[in-house]
């Protein structure tokens, strides 16, 4: 996240909203500006930058628990051979 601090003094901005707006775009980041002073957008900045870790965080692990349920010994498809009942005459082995 970029934020742009000092909201309260815009008229002595060096970088106006758009162009800020426009290079957080670029590069994937979130924009917000916001003031200590005054308070403004300090709450939304702190739970927008919680909500992606968070995000985040329950992206990777989904992931994970993907990748250990495909390699848990037991998980993977049942194959049936056929129908054993036990009956000698049905039986074709190598025992002769």
């Amino acid at each position: 996240m970029m934020t742009g601090n000092k909201f309260d003094l815009d008229h002595l901005g060096a970088i106006n909203e758009q162009e800020a707006q426009l290079f957080t775009v670029k590069e994937g980041l979130l924009f917000l500006e916001t003031s200590t002073l005054e308070a403004r957008n300090m709450e939304k900045a702190f739970h927008s930058i919680m909500l992606d870790i968070y995000q985040i965080i329950s992206r990777k692990a989904l992931v994970a628990q993907e990748v250990v349920a495909a390699n848990i010994p037991g998980q993977g498809t049942a194959i049936k051979i056929g129908d054993y009942s036990g009956n000698s005459s049905r039986r074709q082995c190598c025992s002769n």
